[in-house]
């Protein structure tokens, strides 16, 4: 398969623009009138040095970690240093450790709250606490942050932590 310098340059331009092999493939077809296989097309593009452009899928924007900090009873953040009086647990939240950390964190993991709705969770390198709610805006009560935090401690030593 030959083919001239004019006709080169128009599978460049296609490649240029992002065809995929199946496209170009049609229009060699319509175009110039060469019918070649898909595996032709291939070789075509290959014996030109040419690279085909990989259209990358529209990337998810993830929904931003809520920072979650210590507080006591009164809802007030907690100083640095104090410890939380244990609050009591309504088993309203339910909170798993990953068994494959996320990349990134020491640990992490999937909580559930009282209303059912559902974040995962990582503590980084840094020691900072974050949440990724499934539903973006989200925001959980402070009872259940509250009682997350305990869940949390609990499940991250039982989890040799």
């Amino acid at each position: 398969m030959t083919l001239d310098e004019k006709q080169k340059q128009q599978v460049a331009a296609w490649i240029e623009t992002g065809l995929k092999l199946s496209e170009i493939q049609s229009r060699l077809a319509s175009e110039l009138g060469l019918k070649l296989t898909y595996l032709e097309v291939r070789f075509l593009v290959d014996d030109l040095n040419l690279t085909l452009k990989e259209k990358e899928p529209p990337e998810a924007k993830p929904a931003p970690p809520v920072e979650v900090r210590p507080t006591d009873l009164t809802g007030k953040p907690a100083s640095p240093g104090q410890r939380e009086p244990p609050a009591p647990t309504t088993g309203g939240v339910t909170v798993s450790v990953d068994t494959l950390t996320k990349p990134g964190s020491l640990v992490s993991g999937k909580v559930t709250f009282s209303d059912g709705k559902t974040a995962d969770w990582y503590l980084d390198q840094m020691g900072r606490l974050g949440l990724v709610p499934k539903t973006e805006g989200y925001r959980p009560s402070a009872a259940d942050l509250q009682e997350f935090q305990m869940a949390l401690e609990r499940e991250i030593t039982r989890a040799g932590y």
